[in-house]
């Protein structure tokens, strides 16, 4: 059976036009054409359009998807159980995010405002504050700390919000590139890991690499950090110290 352009936008809910650009970068190319020239979709196109919409739904960037999917190594089961994953854990996020604000709709609706002792609610239990005393203590002495500590001081709740966000994503790459059988100290991987050292140095110190090699190094030396890394995937802060550490000599 073969889909015309239309028939398969209509059923993914997606436009022709964002259909002819999947096309256009070789992400999803149809398997025919009519005798007027007219794309035409196989049974197997549409399920590869499904794969494009799970990675899309998990914010993956479309130069992303198209290295993932047109990788020869490229296993279509064990994606699909990455992206049930890590769709599993968006979907508990979401939960806790949708309670938030219907908490906040509350507050406001009540005319209250947020007890100071609550305020970690904001980001599901953390609350930077709670570890300023611990981070002073071990990394008090540190440029990076001085830093860290002057920049995030002005940083509002939309601030941290947008910390959270970029933040999984690259976490859910790095995922992506676990699951998928990637190396740590693959160029993927390698590269992942330096969009997260640019993270850091963006929003809260000029993260060398020797400092990123030894970011990783604490993510698997304490459990707190383990712990967290570990609810996007198994196994991923061991993943994420090894591809910082490839990374980081890779930029000698």
């Amino acid at each position: 059976m073969a889909f015309t352009v239309s028939q398969v936008a209509r059923m993914a809910g997606v436009s022709v036009r964002a259909l002819h650009h999947y096309d256009e970068i070789g992400l999803l190319r149809p398997s025919g054409r009519s005798e007027a020239g007219y794309r035409l979709y196989s049974q197997a196109d549409v399920e590869r359009l499904q794969q494009v919409m799970f990675f899309r739904a998990l914010e993956f960037p479309l130069e992303e998807i198209a290295r993932i999917m047109t990788d020869p190594a490229f296993d279509v089961g064990a994606a699909l159980r990455m992206q049930r994953q890590l769709l599993a854990g968006k979907a508990v996020e979401v939960r806790g995010l949708i309670a938030a604000v219907d908490a906040a709709i509350a507050r406001l609706e009540k005319g209250e405002t947020m007890a100071q002792d609550r305020i970690g609610e904001l980001f599901e239990g953390f609350n930077p504050k709670d570890h300023e005393e611990e981070a002073e203590r071990r990394w008090g002495g540190t440029d990076e700390w001085k830093q860290s500590k002057q920049r995030t001081a002005r940083y509002t709740k939309q601030d941290w919000l947008q910390i959270k966000a970029e933040g999984a994503e690259i976490y859910n790459q790095l995922a992506a590139l676990m699951a998928a059988g990637k190396a740590p100290g693959s160029p993927k991987a390698m590269d992942a890991a330096e969009l997260h050292r640019q993270y850091i140095s963006r929003w809260f110190y000029d993260c060398r690499a020797a400092v990123h090699r030894g970011l990783g190094e604490l993510y698997v030396a304490d459990p707190r950090f383990t712990a967290n890394i570990d609810k996007v995937a198994p196994g991923l802060a061991a993943y994420c110290r090894e591809a910082f550490a490839a990374n980081a000599a890779r930029l000698g």
